[in-house]
Parts: C-alpha cells; structure tokens; sequence
C-alpha cells in the first residue's frame, strides 16, 4: 500500500512543481500565449492539485492510525507483539525521510511562489502526521502483528490485512513472508516485524489457523 500511495504522490508532484516553477518565476510559454503570472485559473489548479495530494495523504493517514488502533487490542487476536527493534528502527527512519521530503517539498513550493500554498500546506500536513505517528507509535508500542482466527494485521509503518479465505500458500523467501491466494493474488509483510525470539512460536500459531488440506506452509526451523 505504501509503495502505491508514494508513487501516487510523485506522479502528483510533478504536475505541481511544474505549475509552481511557472508561476513562481513567471516562464513564458509560446504555445499556451501567456505567461505564468498571468496563467488564467491559477487558484483552482493549486487548489484541485492540493486537494488530491491531501486526500492521498489523508487515506493513508486513517489506514495507518485505524490500523494501529486495531491491533493494540490485544484481546481481539489470539497471538499480538510488538514487531522487532530492527523493524522498528526501520520504521521510524522511514517515516522520517517521509516527513523531512514533504517538509522540503512544502518548503520549495512556498517559497517559489505563496500562490501554492495548497499543495505546500497539503504536504506540511503529511509531514506533521508521519512524524506524530512514528513518536506515538514507538512510544506507545503501537508497532504490532496480531494474528486472529480469520486473519493477520501487521500494523507499522503501513498496515496489511492478510486473511486466510482463499488462501493457498504460505512461504518464506529471503526476508519476507508470501502469502499466495487463488487467482494469482500474492501479498507479502516483512520477516523482521516478528522478533527473532518469537519465530518459531509465531509460525506455529499461524499453522493452526490455516486449513492444512488446503494450504502449503512451507515452515523452516529458526
């Protein structure tokens, strides 16, 4: 989900740079017969490309804070940890190259021209988000995996919902854990959200909850 939503924003950066340099150091462009100070609807292309860029942000923002708010019950799940200190470590790095990106962004786009405040605000308001998530989540230990009888949340840095209907195959590779289902559907969460300590037990409660006359679990030792 992460991956998607960050290639989404790039894809929206660009349009918004573009405007914003255009604007903000007043280019001339021959084919559009204007200039950019005097580019006509200037207020509704910040506004509509701001607007997009906040609610991409927005609906990775509630995934994210719902996702964490799920997962530390822990009496909902019959197996809940918080992920491993590397993880964690990851996750808050993550987050904070997020933060300081859009913060940057925001920045650039403000300065270049205060007629993108919306697209900048938007961005100023990712970064504030990304970095209130990764203080509370790690010092409230938010950063979690639960596993259910119907399904496993891996809550941190993204959240990932994967349910065992019409699963078919559970396998580990490298450093990541697939879970492959009819029709050629495949997600995949990280090994080291689980703590090294808790592997074995992991994986064995996870072998109870799937139906093994219908599921390959290609369980290693650890």
């Amino acid at each position: 989900m992460n991956k998607a939503i960050n290639m989404l924003l790039l894809l929206l950066t660009f349009p918004v740079m573009a405007v914003t340099i255009y604007v903000g150091f007043d280019l001339p462009i021959d084919f559009l017969r204007v200039s950019g100070k005097d580019l006509p609807y200037r207020f509704e292309i910040f506004l509509f490309l701001g607007t997009l860029i906040f609610l991409v942000l927005a609906r990775r923002s509630v995934k994210r804070w719902m996702g964490s708010q799920i997962v530390k019950r822990k009496e909902r799940f019959k197996w809940n940890i918080a992920v491993g200190p590397d993880r964690t470590k990851r996750v808050i790095t993550y987050l904070s190259l997020e933060a300081m990106v859009m913060a940057a962004l925001a920045y650039g786009m403000y300065t270049i021209t205060d007629q993108a405040w919306a697209p900048a605000g938007a961005f100023l308001i990712g970064a504030v988000d990304s970095v209130l998530f990764a203080l509370i989540g790690w010092k409230k230990n938010w950063f979690r995996i639960g596993l259910s009888s119907k399904a496993l949340i891996v809550a941190d840095r993204e959240v990932s919902v994967l349910y065992f209907t019409g699963l078919r195959k559970i396998s580990i590779h490298q450093q990541s854990v697939y879970f492959d289902y009819i029709k050629g559907l495949q997600l995949t969460f990280p090994l080291d959200c689980i703590p090294k300590d808790q592997r074995e037990v992991f994986f064995q409660e996870l072998e109870k909850s799937v139906d093994l006359n219908k599921v390959f679990f290609e369980h290693k030792k650890f």
